[in-house]
């Protein structure tokens, strides 16, 4: 038996540059949302965003970049091959939007203290980064019982609702923009044309739609860009540093428990996607240590906590995308050295000003196509439907979202919608309740109740029943299905899967009886021979 061949890592090859400008404009265009949101939704004073908490996130991604391009290099060298990609990392999408309504905008409004808010914001990120560390001692055995189908089908859930929806209706909100950088990623990332003078599709994309802009702009076809807006965006050009305080130790604990609320199912969504992700990057091709990355994960939100920031880092969905483009283990380390020197000058609002926004979008759009398409390349063919249903809790929670967010602009709160309006909704088809149960805890539903129908489809009753029980619990205590945390928070919910949970019982003591036999062994499998 021949010995792993020795390979060197290359820390940099030709595709890392594509990928590079790929993930880094993407983590750019989410640091540029943050900072808006603490600035003109929480209304956080320009010091402390600039001062606390861009600097926070320039030590907390670069560091989270750095460990997983060290990982990468590991498994390289470990397994003798360079076509190892790194896990790609960056601030979470959901828990930056939570912490801002949920958490320090309901603050703010009640006590017109920013500071509290955003202090608030750092105890919950805090809690999150905690959670996340327990959950790199449980992941791995979930990942190991767990159908790759029903991982792999709630993180297309994902890309398809929450990272391809929006991009693709602002991509065609300016469709004289955004169509023709979208074709040019297709060309290049999807149809593997090489652009003239071999510019990376990544850059082409900026660059182009950069100069659409600003010439329609100067030539009065056009307001979208404000030439206006780059002059006072040069204010903000100064050197902040990182600066360790005890602000997230601040605040009293009864201040503390209401958070648990909301950051308990925000950690557990956070290993259960890190699980995905991985188990998308090991469908790819690069088998990671998934106690790693979550241990990752969750001391990244950690130190950012006391650094500063209230919006908790993780790894990023994406991975085939980056692969796909060429990217190896340069393009994280790149991402995170430009993330900090753009966070460390205040330099976010300069290129918010100078690049549309509808150039980057599209890069958002294709990593959906590829985590979408994914779920189906990497899964045995018969467990397509599964991966269906593993998609439709995310659908629902992202429908709820269009729902809340449209009652929201006309100044109405869901809470106080009357029952009758809400019955006269449902018969004009939106059947706002059904959504709310449907996409409640949707990554961990989505989870779940996919892996019950990979289960079904291959006769794996015993193992069908153990994960109805899990939901039955995890419903019962509104981890799933639910609108809040709470004892019987869903109780038709929780009583239909216990009921399914003893079908499937029954169904399996039939299977013994029967002498057909049943199997205990671990279920991820991409294999396309039955079970035994």
């Amino acid at each position: 038996m021949s010995a792993t061949p020795t390979v060197r890592p290359k820390l940099w090859v030709t595709g890392d540059l594509n990928a590079f400008f790929g993930l880094f404009t993407n983590v750019l265009l989410n640091v540029l949302v943050l900072s808006g949101l603490a600035l003109y939704v929480v209304q956080m004073p320009g010091d402390t965003v600039y001062g606390r908490i861009l600097p926070a996130l320039g030590i907390a991604l670069p560091l989270g970049n750095l460990f997983y391009a060290y990982l990468a290099w590991q498994l390289a060298r470990k397994e003798g091959r360079d076509t190892v990609t790194a896990m790609p990392y960056g601030p979470s999408v959901p828990h930056m939007f939570i912490v801002v309504f949920v958490v320090m905008l309901p603050t703010y409004l009640a006590t017109k203290d920013p500071i509290l808010a955003w202090k608030l914001g750092l105890v919950w990120a805090f809690i999150v980064g905690v959670i996340v560390l327990l959950g790199a001692f449980v992941g791995p055995t979930i990942r190991k019982y767990t159908p790759r189908a029903a991982m792999l089908g709630t993180l297309a859930g994902i890309s398809i609702a929450f990272i391809s929806m929006r991009p693709a209706y602002q991509m065609f909100d300016a469709a004289w923009i955004g169509l023709v950088c979208f074709m040019i990623i297709l060309l290049s990332w999807v149809g593997q044309v090489r652009l003239p003078f071999g510019v990376p599709g990544g850059l082409a994309v900026v660059l182009v739609g950069s100069a659409m802009a600003w010439i329609a702009t100067a030539l009065g076809w056009s307001d979208l860009m404000q030439p206006t807006a780059v002059g006072e965006a040069m204010q903000h050009f100064s050197l902040y540093l990182p600066v360790v305080s005890g602000d997230v130790l601040s605040i009293p604990f009864e201040k503390i428990w209401p958070l648990l609320v909301t950051a308990i199912p925000l950690g557990i969504y956070n290993f259960t996607e890190g699980i995905n992700n991985v188990e998308s990057a090991s469908a790819g091709g690069d088998n990671y240590n998934l106690r790693a990355i979550l241990l990752a994960d969750g001391l990244g939100a950690i130190v950012g906590a006391f650094l500063g920031s209230p919006f908790p880092p993780a790894v990023y969905i994406g991975h085939p995308g980056w692969k796909a483009m060429g990217g190896r283990i340069g393009y994280s380390l790149a991402t995170g050295i430009g993330v900090a020197i753009i966070c460390f000058l205040g330099l976010t609002a300069l290129l918010l000003s100078l690049i549309p926004l509808v150039s980057i979008v599209p890069i958002l759009l294709f990593i959906g196509l590829v985590i979408g398409a994914q779920a189906f390349q990497a899964s045995p063919k018969r467990h397509a439907p599964a991966i269906v249903l593993a998609l439709v809790p995310n659908i629902a929670e992202w429908a709820k979202t269009q729902v809340d967010g449209a009652l929201g602009a006309g100044g109405i709160n869901v809470a106080d919608v009357p029952v009758k309006a809400l019955a006269d909704m449902a018969n004009a088809g939106v059947l706002y309740h059904g959504m709310e149960l449907t996409g409640g805890g949707a990554v961990l539903a989505g989870l779940v109740i996919g892996a019950i129908a990979v289960f079904v489809i291959d006769r794996r009753f015993n193992w069908a029943a153990v994960y109805a029980g899990a939901a039955t619990v995890l419903s019962f205590f509104g981890f799933i299905h639910g609108s809040q945390l709470a004892i019987n928070a869903s109780p038709g919910v929780s009583f239909g899967y216990g009921l399914a949970t003893l079908l499937f019982i029954f169904m399996a003591w039939q299977q013994t009886r029967s002498g057909e036999g049943i199997s205990w062994a671990p279920s991820n499998d991409d294999e396309e021979t039955d079970y035994v």
